[in-house]
């Protein structure tokens, strides 16, 4: 005798087909097409409307064949090998759209066993208020994608980078030479000598000019961030990440250049990685097992010496031969003094314009006053004197007395002797003894005495001849 519940059970069971089978008759009723596959993705069976849809005479002509044979851009193989629906999608079939739903087939036992495909519509315009936000938001997703491109290109090139000494035109040989290449670059410089300018330009020749460019400082990342920010993270990687997954530089630096500032500065642990990345082009992000793949060129930067690190420990040996393929260096401010003149016009105008001014005009007794400071904090530290004085002046020119307030280092050297000389005279008298010094510390050899000043020799036949010592 069968019992109540089983009873039930077997009445609820066959309500439950019935549903099924009535459900599924009534979508196929309401859609414009329908296809089922197998668990190979073959044909098993099509009905008239989608038959006619498609324009097939015969449905024995297409079952057991392949559904891309029939429908190139079909989905439903995804659908079998994934076991997840489609629920909503476009799909093209020669110049019309089709508006279609995908389900996968499971048995009893939860395995896949086929697909079917519904076409909801024939026409995508019957979905033309959804189509139209869609296209919105896609519109929308673009230009936030452009401007974000335009962000990650390099702002500057080799025009961008003054000077007309010897030295900095060596720099751009080099640099230019470094741009035709992929190997790594390796930049070494002062603090503010225009390292991530010359890497911007780098990038700028280079064949890689279309993609990003995506520039970290190592120094200014908290260590505990430090990998997270080089490589990414999946969600809940560490307490505090997003629940969402976050892309790394190097991901975000893909099929372009990753600046790399303060080198020097990276933790060891991370140099390990980093160098697997240069040598394999693959990381792994925090809190993943899967590997990713990343075509990226590296240029470096530091201010310290990565040899005198090496020696202490500090610094990777194996790291530092894979970077050192390709090295530029920048030379100070105090180096290459001839620079100073169009550097400062240069940047006169560039506030200027950031200002809506006109630019200011430097006088001859400011420009010699500028030349004879050795600038420790190199080109960033002129654009900064530049500005304070700019602030300060009322005028169209500035003289040198709007830079003894900024640079007070100077006031005392400079001060003339007596109340009735000029500045302008009080610094020629200076450098003419300055120049006399040199020169007989160095036994009458211009070339010495040069190099001792830290200028050219150009420069110092020009002063000599200004200054009436030739």
């Amino acid at each position: 005798m069968v019992s109540r519940n089983e009873r039930h059970g077997v009445d609820d069971n066959k309500s439950y087909r019935r549903a099924i089978s009535e459900l599924f008759g009534q979508f196929e009723a309401l859609c414009e097409g329908a296809i089922g596959v197998d668990k190979h993705s073959r044909i098993a069976w099509i009905n008239d409307p989608y038959r006619e849809l498609l324009g097939i005479e015969r449905i024995v002509d297409i079952v057991g064949l392949d559904v891309e044979d029939i429908i190139p851009e079909s989905q439903l193989r995804t659908v079998v090998e994934t076991g997840r629906p489609i629920l909503l999608d476009i799909m093209q079939f020669g110049h019309r759209q089709f508006v279609v739903s995908r389900l996968p087939l499971l048995d009893k036992s939860g395995s896949v066993v086929g697909a079917v495909g519904f076409v909801l519509y024939d026409r995508v315009d019957q979905l033309k208020p959804l189509v139209n936000k869609f296209e919105q938001l896609q519109k929308e997703l673009d230009h936030v994608r452009q401007e974000l491109a335009v962000e990650r290109r390099a702002r500057f090139g080799f025009s961008n980078i003054v000077g007309n000494s010897a030295a900095i035109q060596e720099v751009k040989r080099l640099a230019r030479r470094a741009a035709q290449s992929e190997s790594p670059v390796l930049i070494l410089g002062e603090t503010g000598t225009g390292k991530e300018l010359l890497a911007q330009a780098i990038h700028a020749t280079s064949s890689r000019n279309s993609g990003p460019f995506v520039a970290v400082n190592a120094s200014a990342i908290p260590e505990n961030l430090v990998e997270a920010e080089f490589f990414g993270y999946v969600p809940g990687a560490f307490t505090g990440a997003s629940t969402k997954a976050r892309e790394g530089k190097f991901k975000l630096a893909d099929r372009g250049t990753l600046f790399l500032d303060e080198i020097g500065d990276m933790a060891p642990q991370l140099q390990v990685k980093l160098l697997r990345v240069l040598e394999e082009q693959v990381f792994e992000p925090l809190g993943s097992d899967k590997s990713v793949r990343v075509n990226v060129r590296l240029v470096a930067a530091t201010s310290r010496n990565l040899e005198q690190e090496m020696e202490a420990g500090r610094f990777r040996r194996d790291l530092y031969y894979r970077l050192n393929v390709l090295t530029v260096k920048v030379p100070p401010l105090r180096e290459r003094v001839d620079d100073v003149a169009p550097l400062a016009e240069a940047l006169l105008e560039t506030h200027a314009r950031n200002q809506g001014m006109l630019p200011l005009e430097l006088t001859d007794d400011a420009l010699a006053l500028l030349m004879s400071y050795s600038w420790p904090g190199n080109v960033r530290e002129l654009r900064n004197v530049l500005e304070r004085a700019s602030v300060a002046c009322e005028g169209t020119q500035l003289s040198a007395d709007k830079f003894l307030n900024v640079l007070p280092s100077l006031q005392t050297p400079f001060l003339p002797v007596n109340r009735s000389q000029s500045l302008a005279d009080a610094l020629a008298c200076r450098e003419r003894e300055v120049i006399k010094e040199a020169l007989a510390a160095a036994g009458g050899s211009k070339p010495v005495a040069a190099r001792a000043l830290r200028i050219s020799r150009s420069r110092l036949y020009e002063r000599l001849r200004i200054l009436g010592l030739s």
